[in-house]
């Protein structure tokens, strides 16, 4: 039986088609906050504001705009404004995008976040591949009612992130010499930063870096039965030890620095890749 979501996720997903001309994506993009400049490197790129598809036209995400066209060779759909568990959205809305990109025909998912670094070894500027994560935003966007459109309920979760795409991403970081590596990235509610002891928690748990979006997503992927790639920017030194605030300021010019080196690793990864058995080449 469809389920109220399964029917906004259709509704949604026909009326871009409609807009877009029945433009069928290979790949989902889902753009982090400040990390819109992958959006401008997009060919024959076309936009839709998020006002004219129901379902996306909130409050929270004026100015948000669905782009497709082509990216890396590869046809795409690009959400850009993210929404937040953090502005009292459930998860079901918050990940919207990741299931209409999957009704719209795309195979796999990229996301893109900003995030602290707790890892002593990693630095702001310094690109994260996620390949695995913890999931502290106090629920999970697969609860609700069952509905076997959607993906099956108990997912596995051994591997959410694609190893095909991971592999390509470390190759291409590595041609162009940019520091990242793959780590575990934990997602927290916010929008308050985290405490001192809880950088502590988190590390200890096994966090390389800490966010407030991304994972919901990427849960979203792995039952819709894409393959995800995440990357995540870090923007500051989440140090359990310091006793200075963030400067908020130096983590947004982070951010801007960081992004053409985002920019870069996204478009030779998809450029790379063949989304048929999704094989490294």
């Amino acid at each position: 039986m469809r389920s109220e979501l399964g029917a906004r996720v259709e509704s949604a997903a026909a009326t871009i088609r409609d807009l877009s001309d029945g433009f069928k994506p290979e790949v989902g993009v889902v753009l982090g906050t400040g990390l819109g400049a992958l959006e401008r490197e997009i060919e024959n790129a076309v936009s839709i504001p998020y006002g004219e598809v129901d379902e996306l036209d909130l409050p929270s995400a004026t100015g948000g705009r669905i782009v497709y066209g082509s990216l890396g060779g590869k046809r795409i759909v690009a959400f850009e404004g993210l929404f937040h568990a953090y502005e009292g959205l459930p998860l079901s809305t918050v990940t919207l995008p990741v299931r209409i990109v999957e009704r719209l025909g795309a195979r796999a998912l990229v996301l893109t976040s900003a995030a602290g670094a707790l890892a002593p070894d990693l630095e702001p500027g310094d690109l994260l591949l996620v390949d695995d994560h913890l999931n502290f935003l106090g629920s999970n966007p697969l609860v609700g009612a069952q509905d076997d459109g959607l993906g099956p309920l108990f997912p596995d979760m051994t591997r959410p992130y694609d190893e095909g795409l991971l592999e390509l991403a470390e190759r291409a970081a590595a041609r162009r010499g940019t520091r990242a590596r793959r780590g575990v990235y934990a997602a927290v509610l916010g929008p308050s930063l985290e405490t001192r002891a809880e950088r502590r928690f988190l590390r200890s748990a096994g966090a390389d870096a800490v966010g407030m979006s991304g994972v919901a997503e990427a849960i979203v992927g792995v039952q819709c039965g894409l393959r995800v790639l995440s990357v995540s920017c870090l923007t500051d030194r989440s140090d359990p030890d310091a006793r200075d605030p963030i400067d908020l300021d130096a983590v947004v010019e982070v951010a801007m620095r960081a992004e053409p080196l985002m920019t870069r690793l996204v478009v030779d990864t998809l450029a790379a890749a063949g989304f048929a058995r999704m094989e490294v080449s």
